[in-house]
This record gives C-alpha cells, sequence and structure tokens, in this order.
C-alpha cells in the first residue's frame, strides 16, 4: 500500500492554498531567494489575513524554503554554493538507504511504472543533445519515486517533507543545464535495474555514486568559475596598476 506523499497537499484551507502558492513561488524564483519576508505585503498580495499567513510560513520554515532570525525577521534561504553542496552530501546518505529500501519493497508495479517514466525521460530533445536532463516534480522525477518506492514513512517525510522543495530551488536557482546529462540518465537506468534486480546493497551504492557524481561536478564547476573570476581580476589589476613613475 503506497505511503501518502508529503508533497502533495490537498488545499483544503486557505492557509494551505497560501502555502501552495508561495512555495511554487519561492521554488521557481518568483519569490527571490534571500529576500526579507514583509507580512503586511504577502497579506495583501495573497488577500489573506495575518494570521493566515503566519501559518502558511511555519510550514514553509519547516520546508527550510524560508528562515527566522530574532530581532531580524523572516527571509527566503538564500541559495549559497556550500548550502547546495551540504544538501548533496545529505541527500547522498538518505537516498542511498532509500534506494536500498526499495529494492527490498518497492512493488513490480512500481518497477514497472519508473522504467516506463524513463523512457519517457529519453525522449527528451535536451537529454539527446546531452545539454540537461529536466525532470518535472513529483511523479516524473525519477528520485522523488524512488524514495516513495522505499515505503518507509520515516525518509519520505525527512526527505519528501522537508528537504525535496528545496532541492527543486536549487535546482532551478543554479540551472538544469550539465554536462554529466546523458551519464546521469544512464545512471539512472543501472539504479532501476538494480532496483528490479533486488540487490538493495548495489542499488544503494549506485544511488551514493550517483549523487556524489552531480556533487563533484558541482563543485568543479564552482572551482572554474572562482578560476575565471581570478583571472579577470587579476587582469583588471594589471591593466589599471599605474607603472612605477607613471603619473
Amino acid at each position: 500500500m503506497p505511503l501518502d506523499d508529503p508533497t502533495k497537499i490537498i488545499a483544503v484551507t486557505t492557509a494551505d492554498k497560501v502555502f501552495e502558492q508561495m512555495q511554487r513561488a519561492i521554488v521557481d524564483g518568483d519569490i527571490l531567494a534571500g529576500s526579507k519576508i514583509s507580512e503586511p505585503e504577502l497579506a495583501k498580495r495573497y488577500q489573506v489575513s495575518r494570521s493566515t499567513l503566519r501559518e502558511a510560513l511555519n510550514r514553509l520554515e519547516k520546508c527550510h524554503l524560508i528562515e527566522r532570525k530574532a530581532n531580524v525577521g523572516s527571509r527566503v534561504v538564500q541559495c549559497t554554493t556550500q548550502g547546495l553542496l551540504d544538501l548533496y552530501f545529505v541527500r547522498e546518505a538518505l537516498e542511498g538507504m532509500a534506494c536500498r529500501q526499495a529494492a527490498e519493497k518497492m512493488t513490480d508495479a512500481e518497477i514497472v511504472d519508473m522504467k516506463t517514466m524513463l523512457s519517457q525521460h529519453a525522449s527528451a530533445q535536451a537529454l539527446k543533445d546531452g545539454v540537461a536532463y529536466y525532470q518535472e516534480e513529483g511523479d516524473l522525477d525519477f528520485h522523488y519515486k524512488v524514495i516513495l518506492g522505499s515505503h518507509n514513512a520515516q525518509l519520505i517525510q525527512l526527505i519528501c517533507g522537508q528537504l525535496y522543495h528545496l532541492v527543486r530551488m536549487y535546482r532551478c536557482q543554479f540551472g538544469m543545464h550539465s554536462p554529466r546529462a546523458s551519464r546521469a540518465f544512464s545512471e539512472h537506468a543501472q539504479i532501476i535495474e538494480a532496483i528490479s534486480d533486488r540487490d538493495g546493497e548495489l542499488a544503494e551504492m549506485l544511488m551514493r555514486r550517483h549523487i556524489a557524481a552531480s556533487r563533484k561536478n558541482i563543485e568543479s564547476k564552482i572551482a572554474r568559475q572562482l578560476e575565471i573570476e581570478a583571472k579577470i581580476e587579476q587582469t583588471i589589476k594589471t591593466e589599471y596598476t599605474p607603472v612605477q613613475g607613471e603619473q
């Protein structure tokens, strides 16, 4: 029996609707990362009371999308390279465990569904071109499906309930284009084969390697960017530093 999916909220109350709308706006960047939360402004924007807005903000804080500091107020979380790398280390451990359990607990029907989903991913032009591997939220997200396939309520709540939308936010903010696009897809295919073979040990190892490889790719990208910035800075200093004796 599938477990409840904490990323899917049935918007019953006004606070549910505001939470859902703000969550999407933050993840997509419509509400800017690092921006200060103005309760009067947001209450007016969403046409709700301050108490209803605060209920939505409390839930956004639990999802790690906003942060509150004493005497400072609330802000949307700031996307930082260190924050991204920290998140990848957490994902490597938690999703590795989820993948091991998925190999043990995922139903045959769920495995067939995942293989069908990968076939759909393979038809995307950006993936065929090897420039990007974009996955829609929820049922079309490989990692999301593996986590639900673990049938472990604690892991699902930790990853999907608390971290999932933060991961999505970082993906959107840092971009989906990657030289690893084709390789990442191949790794997904290997992972689902290990799950299909009910090899939990191999499935966990492959998932951990997959996420670690993505993290290392990001680290390399950051290092290259810093190197470029350092060279530009050095060039500017060289060009604008007066030669000795020059007025």
